[in-house]
């Protein structure tokens, strides 16, 4: 019983270590390929945020055509040059159904990993590791991701530099570090589940949902949703994503903001959401692991 208990503590530690700042500060000059440096904030920018943008509502408009026959509420709060937007949209990916029929047209509709790969031409999701002891990791699943493309998210609650987050840090090793000091928290288990369907719920205005909660579950809608599994590169495994920060513009429809992966912990509205996501450094073929670069140096 000793030694299982032990096993077990090593192997989270090990998963953990990675994120403890104590052993990264030893650590850095021996793992120089895991290091990510920064010029300065306002350069981390790999592709543009009109591209991020660009990329975000393709797919997020896809999910919500794919989504369709569940948008009726939502449809009739919005304006009629935006509903006839939708409406040309689905009659280009579905020719032979009416709008008014799609509800009916349950076979028209395809699982969210389908949906990106019919819109960016790769598809990703979460498995077991190919590092020893590494727990999940994520794969590219289908087609070819190129370099500069969005290739996922990082989900999770958005705390403000002041904003408490103690007690969800405790044992965490999934709270992502902003440039600016900003936090987001992507575990999905816990008190910081909690805490997230919490914000989600509050924040939500009749039937429009501010953000995405199914990243939670093993059900998710959003199918970029999934970076915070995204593992640490090692002097043998080069970095092939890189994490760029992206703030929400106040333009984003309202409609597609149900599939934002992420929420912010205060009601403060003066702020916009913060998301970060991963952009590929290079093509990344069918069956490879993303790694990033968990280590930030910003000189």
């Amino acid at each position: 019983m000793p030694g299982r208990l032990l096993r077990g503590l090593w192997q989270r530690w090990r998963r953990y270590k990675y994120r403890f700042v104590p052993w990264i500060a030893l650590n850095l000059n021996h793992n120089p390929r895991t290091l990510r440096y920064v010029p300065e904030e306002s350069k981390d920018k790999v592709i543009s945020d009109e591209d991020v943008l660009g990329t975000l509502l393709k797919v997020f408009q896809a999910l919500f055509i794919n989504d369709f026959n569940k948008q009726s509420d939502i449809l009739t709060m919005l304006p009629e040059t935006v509903k006839s937007k939708y409406h040309d949209l689905l009659s280009v990916q579905h020719p032979r159904v009416k709008p008014l029929e799609y509800r009916h047209e349950q076979q028209n509709t395809f699982k969210p990993e389908e949906i990106l790969y019919k819109t960016l031409d790769f598809s990703v999701a979460r498995a077991t590791s190919s590092l020893i002891s590494a727990g999940k990791g994520v794969f590219v699943t289908r087609g070819l991701v190129p370099k500069g493309a969005v290739v996922s998210m990082y989900p999770g609650t958005v705390y403000q530099k002041y904003e408490p987050i103690f007690f969800q840090s405790i044992g965490n090793p999934f709270i992502f570090r902003c440039l600016d000091g900003v936090l987001i928290d992507g575990n999905d288990k816990g008190i910081s589940k909690v805490v997230y369907r919490s914000c989600n719920g509050r924040d939500r205005l009749g039937p429009f949902k501010m953000s995405d909660s199914t990243w939670l579950t093993s059900e998710i809608c959003n199918p970029l949703a999934v970076g915070q599994y995204v593992n640490n590169c090692s002097n043998d495994r080069a970095a092939n994503v890189c994490y760029q920060e992206f703030d929400v513009p106040a333009v984003f429809p309202i409609e597609l903001k149900q599939y934002l992966p992420n929420i912010a912990y205060s009601c403060d509205k003066q702020s916009p959401l913060r998301c970060v996501i991963l952009v590929a450094l290079r093509d990344i073929k069918q069956g490879e692991e993303l790694f990033s670069n968990y280590y930030t140096i910003v000189s």
